[in-house]
């Protein structure tokens, strides 16, 4: 009897180990695309997709468990490069040319995960607040994006020092959530260089990049983690405020005529699509790895 419980348990447990590596890939290439777009935070959509804060204690305490997050996290990471390489064409054809319609599209993947954020946020018990707290913060960082918005550009010039910046300031953005290295790349002149650099695989511009990025999240993921264990509620309805206000300064202004409807659209799409998504990794909880 045992044996026909553990032959009709195996291929459901592999079934599940599919779908939950399909669904991690899915959300590290979002992760990877949020991270390269101007005005958007890949910072902002690893806490959207739930990966922010297991990827933060993971590499807040790499000697614990640290096989189990690598094998948790590989997927998440291969998603990333494929949304970072193999997006960044498209990425940057449509935000060129159909910038209100793509931006509406993640404005709907991120409003349909919102509740599932607000449930993970109160996990450890709220206060009201709490509340208070994250409206606070999204004002803030409303205020902050839109002064973000007035800096002139200051020109640097592309080089191996440049793409360190870049990929310092690009580990940050995953760090804090809410931040657009990109909008800071496009100030110094470095974004279109580095778009093409990636697109072309150029390993002069990939791997300083990516050294820039491990050292900035070794570095403040740390401190982040040690934060979320003392004020769980307090890091996460901070975040969730950096979310609501930094959602609410990409939204396009001046969208007319057809173009609203397209836009209404696509972000009925993106926000059933993310709430099916967040939905489905709900049926299939994963085991703690903390």
């Amino acid at each position: 009897m045992s044996n026909q419980i553990n032959s009709t348990d195996t291929p459901s447990k592999q079934s599940n180990a599919v779908i939950d590596w399909i669904i991690l890939l899915a959300k590290g290439a979002m992760v990877g695309i949020g991270a390269i777009v101007p005005g958007f935070s890949g910072g902002v959509l690893a806490v959207v997709f739930g990966i922010y804060e297991p990827l933060i204690r993971f590499l807040g305490n790499l000697r614990v468990k640290f096989w189990e997050n690598v094998r948790f996290f590989l997927p998440v990471g291969i998603g990333g490069i494929i949304g970072v390489v193999a997006f960044s064409a498209v990425v940057d054809y449509a935000f060129t040319y159909y910038p209100a319609q793509f931006t509406w599209l993640f404005i709907g993947f991120i409003a349909g995960t919102f509740p599932s954020l607000v449930k993970t946020s109160g996990k450890e018990g709220r206060k009201p607040w709490h509340w208070a707290l994250l409206a606070g913060m999204g004002v803030a960082t409303l205020f902050y994006m839109r002064w973000m918005e007035t800096i002139q550009n200051v020109t640097m010039q592309p080089s191996i020092w440049g793409w360190l910046l870049s990929g310092l300031l690009m580990g940050l953005g995953l760090v804090v959530p809410g931040m657009s290295p990109s909008n800071f790349l496009i100030y110094l002149g470095l974004y279109q260089p580095m778009a093409s650099g990636i697109r072309q695989l150029d390993l002069s511009v990939i791997i300083p990049i990516g050294i820039g990025v491990v050292l900035c999240i070794l570095v403040f993921a740390k401190a982040a983690s040690w934060l979320f264990k003392k004020s769980y509620a307090v890091m996460y309805h901070l975040i969730l405020g950096i979310v609501v206000g930094s959602t609410a300064a990409i939204i396009p202004q001046g969208v007319r005529g057809w173009t609203i409807l397209v836009c209404i659209a696509l972000f009925a799409f993106g926000a059933a699509a993310s709430y099916l998504l967040a939905k489905l990794d709900e049926k299939h909880p994963h085991e703690s790895l903390f």
